[in-house]
């Protein structure tokens, strides 16, 4: 298999114990991480990992965005998670051929039993034991013809914007992800279809034939989070979507990506004729546009990153109404409306303290001491589509992370959101411990 060391963890030989090393500063892509083999290996098994201990000092109530002051001095509340545990597997057929996957656990999985129920005259139900989710997060297939030349089907990441195509742990400072693409955009956004992919000079570059989005799952606080999800024991792909991507690594210890995503969004629902007045709503499209540039500096013991992602999405008002009159009772569609517009701009900085120190230096220990901005905003209405003004929100977060190892970091911040003038600003205070590497 073709290997971009300079785009994956530095591998380490030896044992079939080894932990490969990933180092605290890598900015591992990922679409690329799970392809990663040990040195003479040709069965490759790692991941990552997170778990968070969080308290925050506003109300939880579902109603603190319609009525502000009635909830102003409401107790704080407190929060463990484990927001994703990570399973990569992946084998190297020899000839170019590779097969990949990764499991994902967020939030500690799902969970069910089925009890016998006394008090309702000793009826069988289903219970539901815990939330969470299990899903597998990529699955493909890849013919490698030459560094410039990839060839990927099945179920893969699709790197729009920052975080998605850099969604493992050691590759952000804050204990959660980035907050503002975390909301507007699916993420790990995730779907299946085929892609294009290769690394010539200074640029690696990428594109992919996906199934589409479903503009019946998009709502005004996450506006297309949600959208590349299916309630189906399939995915629906009445229309379809391209995405793509560049980086470049011209300028040492910088990369720029640029990516892009478009699509027809309505009518890829179920059934198909499900939407209201048929006929009357032909030439609704729901056409997405997405423009995302980011970039990371690491050089010098510091770390920057930065993002910038903006997204149209067209007959926003009209999915809005439709989506009012089609959803209810058991529908997994949503009756919340979506903006016209989104957006979501951040910008971290970190240096590491322990550069200056030597023998934590020599001992390849970090110490990052960061602060983070962004602005992002899910719901940008259009023309007559009513003002949600709690949906824009800036944060500041600032924090430590620490590497006692090149693969493990602990991390913890304090932040603060602040809303608009009326609403209740949202301070909390995280900590966190993950990792990330690969064994064999």
């Amino acid at each position: 298999m073709t290997r971009d060391f300079s785009w994956r963890a530095s591998i380490c030989a030896g044992a079939l114990t080894c932990l490969c090393v990933l180092p605290a500063a890598a900015q591992t892509a990922a679409f690329d991480s799970v392809t990663t083999h040990a040195s003479g290996h040709r069965f490759s098994v790692g991941g990552y990992g997170e778990a968070v201990m969080s308290r925050n000092f506003y109300s939880d109530n579902v109603y603190r965005y319609r009525n502000p002051s009635q909830y102003k001095n409401d107790p704080s509340h407190g929060r463990f998670d484990i927001p994703h545990a990570v399973v990569y597997l992946s084998y190297d057929f020899g000839k170019g051929w590779t097969m990949s996957s990764e499991i994902e656990f967020e939030h500690g999985g799902s969970g069910g039993s089925v009890e016998k129920e006394w008090e309702e005259g000793g009826e069988w139900e289903a219970e539901t034991e815990k939330g969470g989710e299990v899903e597998l997060e990529q699955f493909w297939i890849q013919k490698t013809f030459a560094p410039w030349a990839n060839v990927r089907m099945g179920h893969i990441v699709v790197p729009v914007g920052l975080t998605n195509a850099h969604h493992e742990p050691l590759n952000f400072f804050t204990v959660y992800r980035p907050e503002g693409e975390n909301t507007i955009l699916p993420c790990t956004w995730h779907d299946t279809g085929i892609s294009f992919w290769g690394r010539s000079g200074d640029f690696r570059y990428e594109l992919q034939f996906l199934a589409g989005l479903d503009a019946f799952l998009f709502d005004r606080d996450t506006w297309i989070h949600n959208g590349a999800t299916s309630p189906f024991e399939f995915k629906v792909a009445n229309k379809y979507g391209f995405a793509a991507r560049v980086d470049n690594y011209t300028l040492p210890g910088l990369r720029v990506g640029l990516s892009g995503y478009y699509g027809k969004t309505f009518h890829n629902s179920f059934p198909h004729d499900m939407e209201a007045d048929g006929q009357v709503n032909k030439s609704v499209k729901g056409t997405l546009a997405i423009g995302a540039i980011d970039f990371s500096y690491d050089r010098y013991n510091w770390i920057v990153r930065g993002n910038a992602d903006y997204g149209y999405l067209g007959d926003a008002a009209r999915i809005s109404d439709l989506k009012a009159n089609s959803a209810g009772g058991s529908s997994p569609y949503k009756k919340a409306p979506v903006g016209k517009n989104a957006v979501a701009v951040g910008i971290e900085a970190g240096y590491n303290v322990f550069s200056q120190i030597a023998k934590l230096r020599a001992d390849n220990q970090k110490f990052y001491v960061f602060g983070r901005y962004e602005y992002y905003n899910s719901y940008i209405p259009g023309a007559n589509q009513n003002h949600f003004d709690y949906t824009a929100k800036k944060r500041m977060a600032a924090g430590i992370n620490y590497y006692p190892v090149p693969q493990i970091a602990i991390k913890a911040e304090y932040s603060k959101r602040f809303l608009k003038a009326g609403y209740n600003n949202e301070p909390s205070v995280s900590i966190g411990i993950a990792y990330q590497g690969f064994f064999l």
